[in-house]
């Protein structure tokens, strides 16, 4: 009894600072306010921040005490004062974890950016005047339509692959007949040169055979 007592008193000391000046409980409160007003300008992100709370003081309002003290029966009857002070502070944890997933999630996700490129979406659809898509009821019919549509973008895709492939192949092969056109000129300039060479050959050769026969007559 003495030691439910002592419980007690440690922890209504503990929910006293929490309602005098621990900031864990009014920071996010604090919090909360600031990303209302920052969201003021976003409908979306406004309306977002107003679904959480509502949710979370549903459920806040669900852990009713009554609900709470069932589950401690024995330390309810001994000692209701213990058993208000643990419920009192297993709200103001709960509301503050619940607050930060919320603010975590908002963060990590970037979900302002995504809402405003849901904005945006919304602003370019305002002006089309093509009804929007919804399904037939008949699910394959939608399941047909649906993979028309990406075997049609998939068709256009490898179109225009296709393209830059001859193009790709036109360029080489205008590169080889260059290359090509290369190799039968240099071919021909040897051959121009190799003929060139055979006749300066046979000149030296006629040249050298006159030379010796003239100087045998001489001799004689």
């Amino acid at each position: 009894m003495e030691a439910l007592e002592q419980a007690a008193e440690s922890v209504t000391t503990q929910n006293d600072v929490d309602k005098g000046g621990d900031g864990s409980s009014q920071a996010p409160t604090a919090r909360r306010k600031d990303s209302v007003k920052c969201s003021q300008s976003k409908p979306r992100l406004k309306l977002f921040s107003k679904v959480m709370e509502k949710s979370l003081q549903w459920l806040l309002d669900n852990a009713s005490f009554d609900r709470f003290s069932i589950h401690f029966q024995s330390v309810s009857k001994q000692n209701p004062q213990l058993t208000e002070a643990m419920h009192k502070q297993f709200i103001s944890q709960l509301q503050t974890l619940v607050q930060k997933e919320i603010e975590s999630l908002v963060e990590e996700g970037d979900l302002q950016a995504r809402l405003e490129e849901l904005d945006k979406l919304e602003e370019l659809a305002k002006g089309s005047t093509q009804a929007a898509w919804r399904p037939s009821g008949v699910p394959e019919q939608d399941v047909c339509s649906d993979l028309v549509s990406y075997y049609k973008k998939q068709e256009e895709y490898m179109r225009i692959q296709l393209k830059k492939l001859q193009k790709e192949t036109a360029g080489l092969a205008q590169r080889v007949q260059a290359g090509r056109e290369n190799i039968t000129d240099t071919e021909q300039r040897i051959a121009s040169a190799v003929e060139e060479w055979r006749g300066s050959l046979e000149d030296l050769e006629a040249f050298v055979l006159t030379r010796s026969s003239s100087e045998s007559f001489q001799s004689l």
